[in-house]
């Protein structure tokens, strides 16, 4: 009588622990008890261009003549695909610089876009134009770059046409976490000049949104762990648990009989 209580209380205690709790997959809980918070303001830092990134710049006049030499790129058409991005646009080499038609080498590593859209205006207007040319001058990523790899259903290197870029968008141009996917732990790693760091950021909390991690920078590596579930091989919903465990339970009690024979 005592074992088949023992095995009774063994099945129930892994039929809870084996499936997936809610509070494990619901996005920004919590947020009730922040009702009457002072709305906070999500934490943005400009990201400071690193080598390899490339950059989409066009140049603007009242006489559109004067700067053709620089709009002759592809990369201004609209409809360019991302994969042209890498061989068309100013891409930033070992030493931090691009070459730009008439001005040379321009050293941008460690700038802002906005920054670098400054530092050009200054040059055209210091030696090429004056001011009554009406210079104009706009500075983009080709494209913002990241990695997203482990518990997600479409991993892989994403390529968004957009400036910023959160962490719940990431997950989302990935298809969503898996079930058995760590929401309360994702990973973040980031190269900076001095070398790698690595963050870690709670997906079900909803102070994520006042994390200093919650929008990427480009070329960010976001690793989504698995739960232990998965290692343990489990069903992830009560019925896949119900179905394991009957399964474990035929297999047992048909060992017992064969032992009693």
């Amino acid at each position: 009588m005592n074992f088949r209580i023992f095995i009774l209380l063994f099945f129930v205690g892994y039929f809870f622990n084996s499936c997936v709790p809610s509070k494990d997959i619901i996005y920004l809980q919590g947020k009730e008890n922040l009702e009457n918070a002072p709305v906070a303001q999500i934490p943005f830092k400009p990201y400071r261009l690193q080598v390899s990134d490339v950059l989409s710049i066009t140049v603007s006049a009242i006489d559109s003549k004067l700067v053709e030499i620089f709009n002759q790129n592809i990369v201004n058409n609209p409809n360019i695909s991302n994969e042209l991005f890498y061989y068309k646009g100013y891409s930033i080499d070992d030493h931090g610089n691009i070459r730009l038609p008439i001005l040379g080498e321009v050293n941008v590593l460690a700038l802002t876009t906005d920054q670098v859209r400054q530092k050009i205006e200054t040059l055209l207007l210091k030696d090429h134009f004056n001011k009554e040319a009406g210079i104009f001058v706009s500075v983009k990523l080709a494209g913002f770059r990241y990695t997203i790899n482990g518990e997600v259903n479409v991993p892989g290197t994403k390529i968004l046409n957009q400036d910023k870029v959160s962490v719940l968008e990431a997950v989302a141009n990935a298809g969503d976490i898996t079930v058995v996917g760590n929401r309360k732990e994702v990973m973040i790693i980031r190269q900076y000049p001095q070398g790698v760091q690595t963050f870690s950021i709670d997906l079900t909390n909803y102070n994520a949104l006042q994390s200093p991690y919650f929008y990427l920078q480009p070329n960010d590596f976001v690793y989504v762990k698995p739960l232990k579930q998965k290692t343990w091989g489990t069903g992830t919903t009560g019925i896949q648990s119900l179905s394991t465990i009957f399964t474990i339970l035929s297999l047992v009690t048909t060992t017992f009989l064969l032992l009693q024979k």
